[in-house]
């Protein structure tokens, strides 16, 4: 049973219900769901992570989008899966990516040393001049900046606007303190953290827009109130068309009108080695796969996917997803997809996407037969016993494009910058009061940013939820057992490539995924 506490939905052991392939579905020599998944050791998806960890060691210490050590990374997973007996496919994208050439804001005293900030560029921002704008601050009269007559009296002509998140989207501040004679303008955060906000395409703002923290604003703010603030802001970026490539691999067995597909993106941040975003959803699916490659007999496809350039804007799971769309019948065919990204934080939450809304409203429609593929994971736990959260069906990771699609989705995650509760503690352990995953997105995610307890849990699920589907996924989509293919009464259809997508046109996107 589930009853939700303060927000947390704690699990009680339960039988494992409907919806999970029972025993009995699988070829006699495989003893079911529960079976397999104890095939799946923590030692085995470590050894994966170590790999990993050496990749990014001799590749300048990241595992990002078109670097050599994603390269790397792609290679080791596939010659994996090529020693286990599947075939693998690249499935190659191009990509407008932003590359940043500046990114400094100055304060220069009247007194003194200069005092930098961190700032960051806001996305389809212009550039300022090489060398940046330098000039005094301006604030409106109600820190937001979102009307004319917030400017009206205020003498902002060719000054840097400082103003504050809120009240409004950011190209609209942009535009105001533009109109209103404003040679750039800085955004301070309403929040903790370094504001990284987006304009949005085609802003027809023409002046560079940049965000900072919340701190570092209201310390401008001040000492602006005092006397003239005299700033130079110099952000600028270009755009150069990349090239990256998801890893596609699929099972041999299983009928090809009804495929299981499963994710991770095995992209980093170039910030460090990226070894619990996403090393740990890709090596728990490596180890998956490689086990399940043993099986005698799988009723149905199982699809994985190892994606590229998630970080840089779910760019790899999107491209994939909408050339697929473009070929009669192929979306059609899967069933549901499973998606695993950060699943062995330090801090961890053992958390199942919140398909059912029981704790979180979705911001996103949520597919038909996704409550469905999240009770696996949730009855699996309880099952044995294991208490887990709901976290937000929300569509920010690879899932996104297939729940735009209308495909049923589920997945998984322990946890990235939300900082734990008391209640949490109480069902796992750890310390309140720190994010989930304190290295998130740092050179810190390393070897050692692993809770080796999570990682073993969560592995152990995504066998589960795998076999589970591979042989049944009538609670999802009503099709159940092997069936009937074309010429081959009862037996499965002939295996091409795996789930290549068709030759399209470049995505075109920017580099970083920024809410606004």
């Amino acid at each position: 049973m589930r009853r939700t506490v303060a927000g947390l939905v704690i699990a009680g052991a339960m039988t494992v219900g409907a919806g999970v392939a029972s025993p009995a579905a699988a070829h006699p020599q495989d003893k079911g769901p529960a079976a397999f998944a104890q095939k799946i050791t923590t030692k085995n998806v470590l050894r994966h992570l170590q790999q990993l960890q050496k990749i990014a060691e001799q590749n300048g210490g990241n595992r990002a989008a078109s670097t050599p050590g994603y390269e790397a990374s792609a290679a080791y997973v596939e010659k994996t899966l090529r020693k286990a007996g599947y075939t693998t496919e690249r499935d190659y994208f191009t990509f407008d990516r932003e590359i940043l050439d500046a990114q400094t804001l100055t304060l220069t005293p009247a007194v003194g040393d200069p005092v930098g900030f961190e700032v960051d560029q806001m996305a389809y921002s212009p550039s300022t001049p090489v060398g940046g704008t330098t000039a005094d601050v301006a604030s409106p009269t109600d820190t937001f900046g979102c009307a004319a007559e917030t400017w009206s009296g205020v003498d902002v002509a060719g000054k840097i606007a400082l103003v504050s998140r809120g009240g409004c989207a950011f190209a609209l501040k942009g535009a105001t303190a533009e109109a209103a004679g404003a040679a750039a303008v800085v955004v301070y955060n309403n929040t903790d953290g370094l504001l990284n906000g987006t304009l949005g395409e085609e802003n027809g703002v023409g002046i560079a827009v940049a965000g900072i923290s919340q701190a570092d604003g209201q310390t401008l703010v001040a000492a602006a109130a005092s006397g003239p603030l005299n700033l130079t802001l110099d952000v600028r970026s270009h755009v150069e068309a990349s090239e990256s490539f998801n890893v596609i691999a699929e099972t041999r067995q299983g009928r090809d009108d009804n495929v299981v597909m499963l994710g991770a993106h095995l992209d980093g941040v170039e910030d460090g080695p990226g070894i619990n975003d996403n090393g740990s959803g890709s090596a728990a699916l490596l180890e998956v796969a490689v086990q399940l490659a043993d099986s005698k007999r799988l009723n149905n496809t199982v699809r994985f996917a190892w994606w590229g350039a998630e970080e840089l804007g779910l760019i790899g799971s999107t491209r994939y997803v909408t050339e697929l769309a473009t070929q009669p019948g192929e979306l059609d065919r899967i069933a549901t997809y499973l998606n695993f990204d950060m699943i062995g934080s330090p801090n961890y939450i053992i958390g199942v996407y919140d398909a059912d809304e029981s704790t979180y409203e979705a911001p996103v429609a949520v597919p038909e037969g996704s409550v469905a593929t999240e009770k696996v994971f949730t009855d699996y736990f309880d099952s044995i016993g294991q208490p887990w959260v709901d976290t937000e069906f929300s569509g920010r990771s690879d899932y996104q494009a297939f729940i735009l699609n209308g495909i049923p989705a589920s997945g998984l995650f322990t946890g990235a910058d939300d900082v734990k509760t008391d209640a949490e503690v109480a069902l796992f352990g750890g310390t309140a009061g720190i994010t989930h995953d304190p290295n998130y997105h740092s050179p810190g995610d390393d070897l050692t940013n692993i809770s080796t307890k999570a990682l073993g849990i969560m592995s152990k699920a995504v066998a589960f939820a795998t076999y589970s589907f591979a042989q049944d996924t009538s609670a999802v989509n009503g099709v159940s057992g092997l069936g009937d293919q074309p010429g081959k009464p009862g037996k499965p259809g002939k295996h091409g490539k795996p789930g290549k997508p068709g030759k399209g046109h470049d995505l075109g996107v920017r580099g970083w995924d920024r809410a606004a």
